[in-house]
């Protein structure tokens, strides 16, 4: 069983835990950044259309190795705009939901594609 930490000696997180501990024998899935993008190629405008796939794509990666969100041990958030950052946690909210990983989120100046605005990326431990 994965344990989390954020000790009352460290500023309380929003959302995420300071750290986590993995499990005796857990495997470890190391999921690429995932972006906005449908399997049908499309991508969405907005930012939480773009982040809402990102999280059905992390999900979908999960499923295939036998796991699921609750077993994300943490994640890299990697947004293009500052303005964002509110309505992306909203949708990370949605898809995690009590669940709080150790996290890092970064405004960074490009990703891949210019249209890219989102970019998630996690390691799961089960």
């Amino acid at each position: 069983m994965n344990k989390a930490f954020s000790p009352p000696t460290v500023a309380t997180p929003t959302g995420y835990s300071h750290g986590v501990e993995l499990g005796a024998n857990a495997r470890i899935v190391y999921v690429a950044g995932q972006v906005g993008t449908a399997p049908d190629g499309s991508i969405a405008k907005d930012i939480r259309g773009q982040a809402t796939q990102a999280w059905k794509n992390i999900e979908n990666v999960l499923a295939a190795a036998g796991m699921e969100l609750k077993d994300i041990v943490k994640i890299n958030h990697y947004l293009t705009r500052k303005e964002d950052i509110a309505a992306y946690r909203e949708v990370r909210g949605k898809a995690l939901g009590s669940h709080q990983p150790a996290s890092t989120l970064l405004v960074i100046s490009a990703l891949a594609r210019e249209d890219f605005l989102v970019e998630v990326e996690c390691v799961a431990a089960k």
